[in-house]
């Protein structure tokens, strides 16, 4: 169950935009960018606010890879593993993060809600091989010991927030 704050901050983005079908998309796109991720129980609620059945508003929400119903972790590593990242070892960085982190290929959000480890099949860095990016930032030819180390960092910052 969702905090009513949750459903005001909907409200005031469904507001932005028209109340129509057509919005679904981008009213969803800022809900998501909101919370880093797409609660289902807001998009029923948008559904009903805009008029559509919640099974299209699903089938639409379902059908973008961009749109996450898992709460994301405040740090979204993806990890590139299209064939010059592949080639270049990009899966050894892969395993540091799930090892270090605690995660597997079907647990891909860290215990603490920090790190999210996701992989794509490229991030469009290919003469950077292996990338990969925390938060939309490119960080090139990467290692599992850099990787580590990149991790420590983040900690760091959070501790000292």
């Amino acid at each position: 169950m969702l905090d009513v704050s949750y459903y005001q901050k909907t409200d005031e983005i469904i507001a932005m935009h028209t109340r129509e079908e057509r919005s679904l998309i981008p009213i969803i796109q800022d809900i998501q960018e909101e919370y880093r991720y797409l609660p289902p129980e807001l998009l029923t609620y948008v559904a009903k606010q805009i008029g559509i059945t919640e099974a299209k508003a699903y089938s639409v929400a379902s059908f973008y890879e961009n749109f996450s119903f898992e709460p994301k972790g405040k740090y979204v590593i993806k990890v590139c593993d299209g064939t010059a990242c592949h080639v270049r070892k990009s899966i050894p960085i892969l395993e540091a993060l799930y090892k270090e982190l605690g995660l597997n290929e079907h647990k891909h959000t860290s215990d603490d809600m920090l790190f999210t480890v996701e992989t794509v099949s490229c991030l469009g860095a290919c003469g950077l091989a292996p990338a990969i990016t925390v938060n939309d930032e490119v960080h090139p030819k990467m290692s599992p010991e850099k990787v580590i180390k990149l991790l420590e960092e983040l900690r760091g910052e959070e501790n000292e927030n």
